[in-house]
Formats: structure tokens, sequence, C-alpha cells
């Protein structure tokens, strides 16, 4: 530090002349406004050095050996934050000060200075560990001032002679107090900012991450009436409704399986709302709907800067749902590249933010959906296999609409309920020929496209009666070939039921078929036929 303090010498104890005392007051005057500059300009890394340099010209400037500058913090600790020695006396280390100086530390602490000319002579009877000390380190001179910051003493300056006794003046007392009291208002304000900033990092991803919840509050309270559609008349899907209801009170991770539009979200909506988790709200992202170069961004965020573009800080949706439930539907499109950062957290519940290398800790209940055979992808190398199997817990397979023809009029009514309300209109009936043929459809987009088809009739209805369009979309192609698939079934169930199900071996469905054992299995499976429970 170049300053006046470190150019005024040390000069011999003994009365100054009086130009000479009033060429040292005004060199201390013009080191105490540098001094106090550049502790007060001195960013919170540069701080400790700042004092340290000024602690060195304080050496030379007071005359003494040692200068150490300390903080009282909560509980009765005590720590080192600076201290500087001239050659051949040591130094006070960083850290705590020595606990055992009780009668040293309470004095300050209730703000009594101590100025003491000789040590140990010079100390009471209650300092014996203080004489101990200054004997083992060999001090013969001791001055230390607590200081106050908002009333409270925070600080402590302390100054040593370790050559000679020496007796310490009222003006060397304020010198040093002033000194003191420039370092304790630099660190009690770096501590007050330090806190404000972060209070305040903690604030703003408190209300990034309220925002973003409130997001999903407002899309589970408007979460449509369609809720009401899991009761059933179908023993397929009421077994899924069973596991479902079984797997929603544990932290198991449930895989749900099934044709685009049978009800993957809302069954996961079901385990959600039957879990512990359900007061907060479950958080959705749909693997198919993003490229994947922001996949990874939305599930796990990213730093601000972490590419072009990242102009914000982003939180993802893993640390968004952190003591709830995510649901990730179509977990078979995500990425390859991505699946073993998903593997982590399933397994350790641990991630890092794109762009960031802070691991951030969460509790996440994972939903998966896919509409893919993910054991055939992960035997073709397009999905993990370690990932499927810690995605494969507790699989659920939901039945699609054309086999739940019994559940269509319990659909169609709840929907038209549903859109009663949104569309200020009643149906009091629909035609026994327009339900039929809502039975009768193969419904390749299950529960969604019959949904749509109710709502269109909603628009179009005007005296109370619901007619029903069937989509153009099924060509007369596709219902001869919905027909055949349909013949082709009941055959097989047929000789299945003669032969007791049996499907090899002499008069064997396979053999009243004309099949081989292997082509009727095959057939089953793409059938969708079981044996009867």
């Amino acid at each position: 530090m170049t300053s006046a303090l470190a150019s005024s010498p040390a000069r011999p104890q003994g009365a100054a002349a009086p130009a000479d005392a009033l060429g040292r007051e005004l060199d201390f005057e013009r080191a105490l406004v540098d001094m106090s500059a550049r502790v007060a300009s001195a960013g919170p890394s540069d701080l400790v050095g700042e004092i340290a340099r000024a602690l060195e010209a304080l050496l030379g400037f007071l005359d003494v050996d040692r200068s150490t500058f300390f903080e009282f913090l909560p509980a009765d600790q005590t720590e080192v934050l600076c201290s500087v020695a001239v050659a051949g006396v040591q130094a006070m280390p960083r850290g705590p000060f020595p606990a055992q100086m009780h009668w040293y530390l309470g004095e300050l602490r209730a703000g009594r200075s101590i100025a003491v000319p000789r040590v140990p002579e010079g100390l009471p009877p209650d300092a014996a560990r203080e004489a101990e000390y200054a004997r083992s380190i060999g001090m013969r001179a001791n001055l230390s001032v607590p200081l106050r910051v908002g009333g409270q003493v925070r600080f402590a300056i302390a100054a040593g002679a370790f050559r000679e006794n020496r007796g310490w003046s009222d003006t060397v007392i304020a010198r040093l107090k002033l000194v003191g009291e420039v370092f304790a208002q630099a660190v009690a304000r770096a501590r007050t900012e330090e806190s404000l900033r972060v209070a305040l990092a903690e604030v703003s991803a408190l209300k990034e991450k309220l925002e973003a919840e409130n997001v999903y509050l407002r899309q589970a309270a408007t979460l449509p009436p369609e809720a009401d559609a899991l009761p059933s008349h179908v023993p397929a899907f009421r077994r899924a409704l069973e596991e479902a209801t079984h797997v929603a009170p544990t932290r198991a991770t449930a895989l749900l399986l099934g044709e685009t539009g049978t009800g993957k979200e809302l069954l996961a909506s079901y385990i959600h709302g039957a879990s512990p988790r359900r007061e907060r709200p479950m958080i959705k992202l749909n693997c198919a709907a993003l490229p994947a170069s922001l996949i990874e961004a939305e599930l796990f965020g990213r730093e601000k800067g972490a590419y072009t573009g990242a102009l914000t800080r982003q939180i993802g949706r893993f640390e968004l749902a952190s003591g709830s439930t995510i649901f990730l539907d179509e977990v078979g499109e995500l990425p390859l590249e991505l699946q073993p950062k998903l593997l982590r957290v399933l397994q350790e519940g641990e991630f890092e933010r794109v762009g960031g290398t802070q691991t951030i800790k969460v509790d996440v209940r994972v939903i998966a959906a896919t509409n893919r055979s993910l054991a055939e992808e992960a035997r073709a190398g397009r999905f993990r296999q370690d990932l499927y199997y810690r995605l494969n817990v507790f699989p659920i397979q939901l039945p699609p609409l054309r086999d739940r023809a019994a559940d269509v009029p319990m659909l169609v009514w709840q929907f038209v309920r549903e859109f009663e309300r949104a569309l200020g209109k009643s149906v009091d009936r629909i035609p026994e020929d327009a339900m039929a043929a809502l039975q009768a459809y193969s419904w390749p987009g299950n529960v969604r496209e019959l949904r749509n088809v109710v709502e269109r009739a909603m628009i179009l209805c005007r005296d109370g009666v619901l007619r029903v369009s069937l989509p153009a979309t099924e060509a007369p192609t596709s219902r001869a070939d919905a027909s055949l698939a349909e013949t082709e079934r009941r055959e097989i169930e047929a000789q299945l039921a003669r032969c007791g199900w049996r499907i090899r071996g002499a008069g064997g469905a396979a053999e009243r078929l004309g099949l081989k054992p292997t082509t009727l299995e095959s057939r089953m499976k793409k059938l969708g036929i079981e044996r009867p429970r």
C-alpha cells in the first residue's frame, strides 16, 4: 500500500518536537483517507488483502510488531480475519481465535479496551491463560480495542510489542480505533451485501419456480372433466385402474403403455392425485413435442449463457417437480444421448443444468408413457436397456377404445355433459343407431378421437338430439381390413376354444387352422388375443 503510513519511519518513544508531532498527525490523516478509500472500494475477494496491506503500514506507523483484526461470531466463536507481523515475529494464523483466552475475549465482547504496557506482569489474576500464551510467544505489551457496528461489538483490532515493554498513549489508542473502525465498517458492509445477494438470488429462484408452478397449477385447475372417464365396464381397463391405485401411494416409477389417445396422461394424473405428492402440481413434458436440442434444457434447465440465445437462467422440469411428480409422455422419443442423464436422475436423484457445474439434488417421482414397445426398441439399440429396466418397474397396459365398446356410451354421455356446460346447450337424447355406430367404429384415435367427434356433434346440435357423423378418414379399404381382422380373430378364438386353448401338438389350434404354431402365436399377439382368466 503506497500511503503516508508506509512512508513514515519508525521513531523511538519519547517527546517529539511540536513540528514533528504535527507532521506525524498530518501523515496519519492522509494515510487514513487513503486507506479508507482503498478498503471501501475493494471487492469481496480483495477486501482482506487491502486490510493486510493497511495493517503492514500500521506496524511502522505505530511502532508495533504485530497487528491483528478479528471478528466475533455467534455461539461465542471468534475468527482471525487478518494478521501481520514484522520479521522474526509470527503472525496469528487465519481462522479460529485461541478459545482458551476467556478473560481477554470476554473483556472485548463487553466493549472494554485492553491496554497492557507490561505482559504478562500487568495482566489480572483471571488472565492466567492469557499470561501463559503471552510468555509462549514472547509478547511484551498488548493493546486491543473492541469495534462496534450497529451498536454491537462485532470486531476487534489488536497491536502487540514483542521487543520491549511500552506504554499506550491516548493518541495511539485513538488512532488504532480509527483504523479498526474503517475495517469494521468495510467488512460489515461486505457481509451485508453478500447476504443481500444470497437473499436476492434465493428470492429470484423462488420467484422463477413459483411462476413456473403457477402455470401448471392453472393447467391443473382447468383439467377437463374427462378425469371422470376412469370408471369402466371392461375388465382390461378396470385391471389397469386397479394397478394404478396400488402403485399411487408408493415412490415407484410407473410406465404407462398403450396406443395414442388411450388416456395415459389421464391415468398419470389419477396416480399423482392419489399419491402423497398431490398437494403440488404434476409437471408434464411430451418428449416428442420438442426438438432434441431443446429437450435437455427443458428437462434439466440451463444457466445464463449456456449457449447462443440463452439470455437468462431457466429452471428445468425436474427441478420444478422436486417434491412432486413428473410425467414424461412419449418417453420412447427421448434422444439416445440424453438417456444416461435421465437414468442418473432416476437412480441418484441429481443432475447439472446445461452449462452449469453445480450438482442439483431433487426428489421426483417419475411416471412415463409410451405407445412404442420399449423392449423392442432396447433390443434394436434405439433405447438404453438399463434405462428401460429402470422405467419398467411397474408397467400398466391400457387397452385401446376398440376393445372397450361397452364403455363407449358412458364416455359419450360424459363428454356430452362436459360440452353442455362449455357450449350452453342441452342434449336429451342420442338415437340408438347413432350410439350403435359409435360402438361399432374402430376408433384409431381412441378416446381422444371420440371426444373430438362428440364435440363436433355438440356444436351442430340444435334440437336436443345428438346426431353423430363418424370421421370420413376411415376409408372402405380400412373397414374391409377391420372386418377381415375381426373375422380372423373370431375364427382363431373359436378353434382355440374347441381345443381348450392348446396351440401345439396333435389336435391343437395350429393344426386345426393349418398354421405353424409360431405363426399362430404371432397372429394372436397382433390381434390381441389372450386366454380368458
